[in-house]
């Protein structure tokens, strides 16, 4: 059936493409997919069914069914009917032994009966451990879907950006269109989504509308984005969107979104419904208008709604003999007048009892159908259709997903067959046929008003009235007709059928999600898009209970498959300079990134070692000034200011003067330390805190999920971005910072080490702490970001008759080494408590409550075996040695080098590391393994390296 000549809305036949499938070359063109292409060359099995390995073809031509997933180079489960053909491509079929025309499992199809539901469970657990030796090596080595090498170079470059819009409209067919332009008309920023290549959805194949004015409409307004190929993945808290496009995961936030997601067309159960050639009304119509491929010679539509009328006349047009087998009696409507004045015969009350195979169920040869009775059964009246396709139009779910991820619940009236979503976020609106508004007009009417309700919603104003939902459904109630030959599949994914549903209810999981589980029904790739509905239907009639009664399984992202490269794709952080970035620059800085801020590392070429130690000893013995603006900074207001800081830390905060700073220290529920920094209270419900620079961002979260919980009279503020800070250190600081300030008293009495003070500084309003991180007197003074960069000017040109020098974050980390301070992040990991760190001292013992207090008392009952300590070697060995080196304790591992440097202070290699609690003891020797696998000896000794009394920074 191989067609020379095609159109069709998304092909160029001018241009033709040759590609490989199982080995074979084939030819098809521009614009066509994997699975349009196959069938214009008449290869309608794609692949083999997971547990009978039965061929399969076409369902939906919609990426929404596992029949088409094969594997392309080293990536499996591709949908063939979304990924197009290039040239050369080389295709493979998935879950085939032997190959797709020859599968040596096909005898799998006759031993259904030895493989009743839940026999996994019944069957492989017997004797105790032959699951994990036999059972499970053996069945998955026949779970053939795909093969992977893990030596395959990468697919390509994945990344994340991120994007904010005022409206986010997912599904671009009438309704879409509609709620985007109206959307569009408040002036605001519209997103539109849709996850095919063109506009117009439905639309688009269906009779009855040309949504072209629309698409030219919405392609002609400048405030709208049209992103194709895009796919919403997942919808989480406060309108947070994951839309993959190609290799890009989007990140997206929305004030207002809009589903115009549509509808999942339903298949129909009757034996050997899934042999190639029988598909769903909807993807004969698109493989007629978007591909230009004629999907058979001689067709039976199965009817249980009007849209089957439409596919019919598609047909038809496409040179196709039809006979329509319709499930209702008494179906009437403009299509079926139609069809019947074109002269096709037209079975009322039939159901489709069997589709007959050919040789070796490699496609449909024929139906029989069969009367149904008053109570929708099959009779024993039979007569055979000769047919090469069957199209099953009896009904729809809503594209329902996302919605239910928001929130939603999905509703069912068990009268009419029709869908209902209720409950959903605020700021979500449903458009269109996924709420209940089936007719292209009717779709176009809600879709503009759920945009416009989206528009008024930003600015607040009364949003219009929505059309009703349709009177009628599309839905055929009982489109279920056992076989008692059975292969009468409800999840073509997982080769369920209905007596496996009913066998299910029949052992006590009478629930829809124990069924699930028990069944696997719903857990492959298409995660129930098409099994949820009948699994429900089957369950409720095994169960005496309604289908609004059983309801249908929860749904979560991802919507659909997701690469693990699109989740692991290289993050877009926007890189961050503090004001002072061009005197950096000026200065000569080497650049190193703190988290997403690029920072000095040293200033000057040569050899870093001693530019790093010339940094040291000039801050040591005479001033330096560091660019501290990257510190996170965070502003705590209320009248529960000083018990919500009691709460989150570790330390007591309550009686802290006005004036006066203090250490902060953070645990997690599990005790364990994520963060530091210093509390400054400035007025009695007023203190300013800061955070580290890779922090701060998580521990300002960390702070609003909390008080979501205490509801405490607070309000929290990241001010990072608001300031720019510099500390200026070293003996002569004082002198100045008495150039620079009058209104600041400069002198140990006034301005003792932890007080803080306001005044001007250099002109410029600013917040002065005296603060010791690098063991100098020194002051950080913090001012208005505009201003940072005449602060530094101003700091630099008063100590010029000093020797004032800049230094970078190397020097600072050195210094803080040597004053034993530690880095969380690098001196903590996922598990240290402030015990393990000698840092009890900065735990309130007897405050009642704080994040972290409970674990802590536990976890101090029972110490771990490894404490942090200091260390220090005369000198550094050839091999050298680096952060994350080993701590050996006879052939064990005891922990691991945390920080270590040469230290031009000490005059000696020193170090903090975990080791074992038992050669914690001044005066202990610990083992360190090198890169190179060398072992060398270091003495343990107080990590307080440098003026341990701490008389230099509170002189």
């Amino acid at each position: 059936m191989t067609q020379i000549t095609r159109t069709g809305a998304l092909i160029d036949s001018a241009k033709p493409i040759t590609f490989t499938f199982e080995g074979k070359r084939y030819s098809g063109v521009q614009g066509d997919t994997i699975a349009s292409a196959l069938a214009a060359n008449g290869q309608w099995v794609l692949s083999r069914s997971f547990k009978y390995h039965r061929p399969r073809g076409i369902l939906t031509m919609a990426g929404q069914d596992a029949n088409t997933l094969v594997q392309i180079g080293n990536e499996v489960s591709v949908f063939a009917d979304r990924h197009p053909i290039s040239e050369g491509l080389v295709v493979k079929a998935q879950n085939v032994n032997g190959s797709l025309e020859k599968d040596r499992d096909f005898f799998m199809n006759r031993m259904g009966r030895f493989m009743p539901v839940g026999f996994y469970y019944r069957t492989f657990y017997k004797p105790k451990g032959i699951w994990e030796k036999i059972w499970e090596p053996l069945i998955r080595a026949k779970a053939g879907l795909g093969t992977l090498d893990i030596n395959a170079p990468e697919d390509g470059y994945h990344d994340k950006a991120y994007g904010w819009y005022d409206v986010v409209v997912v599904g671009a067919g009438p309704a879409g269109l509609a709620a985007a332009l109206e959307a569009a008309k408040s002036g605001g920023s519209v997103l539109l989504v849709d996850e095919n290549p063109q506009l117009g959805g439905a639309a688009s194949y269906a009779r009855g509308m040309d949504a072209q004015n629309l698409i030219d409409q919405v392609e002609a307004t400048d405030n709208i984005k049209i992103w194709t190929d895009a796919v919403c993945n997942g919808w989480f808290a406060d309108n947070w969107l994951a839309v993959i496009q190609g290799n890009r995961l989007h990140k997206i936030r929305a004030r207002q979104l809009v589903l115009a997601t549509g509808l999942i067309e339903q298949p129909a159960q009757f034996r050997n419904n899934d042999l190639p050639g029988i598909m769903q009304g909807s993807a004969a119509q698109r493989l007629i208008k978007t591909y230009g491929v004629t999907p058979g010679q001689t067709a039976v539509v199965l009817a249980g709604n009007d849209d089957a009328y439409g596919v019919a006349l598609d047909l038809v047009d496409a040179g196709v003999s039809v006979t329509v087998c319709e499930l209702r009696k008494e179906a009437k409507g403009p299509l079926q007048a139609r069809v019947q004045t074109v002269g096709l015969t037209i079975h009322d009350g039939c159901c489709i009892n069997e589709a007959l195979p050919a040789p070796g169920h490699k496609h449909v040869r024929g139906v029989t159908i069969a009367e149904l009775d008053d109570a929708g059964a099959a009779t024993g009246k039979q007569r055979m259709l000769p047919c090469d396709l069957v199209c099953m139009s009896v009904g729809y779910t809503p594209t329902y997903q996302l919605a239910v991820q928001a929130g939603g619940k999905v509703g069912y009236n068990d009268e009419t067959a029709m869908f209902s979503i209720t409950g959903h976020n605020a700021d979500v609106g449903l458009a269109g046929s996924m709420d209940g508004r089936y007719a292209l007009e009717r779709c176009v009417e809600h879709g503009a008003a759920m945009g416009a309700r989206a528009a008024a919603r930003l600015s607040e104003a009364d949003a219009p009235e929505a059309p009703d939902k349709c009177a009628t459904s599309p839905n055929y109630p009982w489109p279920i007709f056992p076989h008692p030959k059975g292969k009468d599949f409800v999840d073509f994914d997982e080769d369920l059928q209905i007596k496996d549903i009913k066998n299910a209810v029949a052992e006590g999981y009478r629930e829809l999600e124990l069924v699930k589980r028990f069944s696997t029904v719903g857990m492959g790739p298409s995660q129930g898009r098409h099994a949820a509905l009948p699994t429900a239907r089957l369950v409720a009639k095994h169960s005496d209970r309604t289908v609004a009664e059983v309801g249908v399984t929860t749904s979560r992202p991802p919507f659909t498959t997701e690469k693990i490269a699109t989740l692991a794709g290289r993050k877009f952080t926007p890189m961050r300079r503090t004001p002072m970035h061009a005197q950096h620059e000026a200065a000569g800085a080497e650049w190193l990134l703190a988290g997403n801020w690029q920072r000095p590392a040293y200033y000057g070429r040569g050899s870093v070692q001693r530019i790093i130690a010339a940094e040291v000893n000039n801050a040591r013995t005479n001033v330096g000034m560091i660019d501290v603006s990257t510190l996170g900074g965070l502003d705590v207001r209320g009248p529960d200011a000083a018990e919500f800081l009691n709460r989150m830390y570790t330390f007591a905060y309550a009686k802290l003067p006005i004036g006066k700073t203090r250490y902060l220290l953070m645990t997690n529920e599990a005790g364990t330390v994520i963060d530091d920094g210093v509390a400054c209270r400035i007025a009695e419900d007023y203190f300013y805190i800061s955070a580290t620079t890779t922090g701060v961002d998580n521990i300002y979260r960390n702070m609003l999920w909390w008080n979501t919980q205490w509801q405490l009279d607070v309000d929290i503020a990241n001010v990072t971005a608001a300031f720019a800070g510099v500390n200026l250190a070293g003996p002569n600081a004082r002198k100045v910072l008495d150039k620079l300030t009058d209104d600041i008293a400069t002198d140990a009495e006034d301005f003792p080490y932890l007080a803080y003070r306001e005044g001007d500084v250099a002109g410029i309003p600013a917040r002065a702490f005296r603060v010791g991180f690098i063991g100098e007197l020194g002051y950080e003074i913090h001012v208005p970001a505009r201003n940072g960069a005449a602060l530094w000017d101003a700091i630099a040109e008063a100590g010029a008759e000093f020797g004032i020098r800049p230094f970078g974050l190397e020097a600072q980390r050195v210094m803080r080494l040597e004053k034993g301070h530690v880095i969380v992040g690098q001196d903590t990991d996922g598990m240290t408590t402030p015990e393990e760190l000698d840092m009890t001292w900065a735990v309130a013992k007897k405050k009642p409550f704080f994040v972290g207090k409970r674990s802590l008392e536990l976890r101090n009952k029972t110490l771990g075996d490894r404490k942090l300590v200091g260390f220090a070697l005369d000198v550094m060995p050839k091999a050298g040695l680096e952060e994350g080196n080993l701590v050996i304790k006879g052939n064990e591992i005891a922990g691991f080098v945390t920080s270590i440097c040469q230290s031009p202070s000490v005059g000696k290699v020193i170090g903090l590391a975990y080791a074992a609690r038992s050669d914690s003891g001044t005066g202990a020797k610990i083992t360190l393994r090198a890169s190179d696998g060398s072992l060398h000896q270091a003495t343990i000794c107080s990590p307080h390296f440098y003026d341990p009394d701490n008389k230099r920074q509170e002189m």
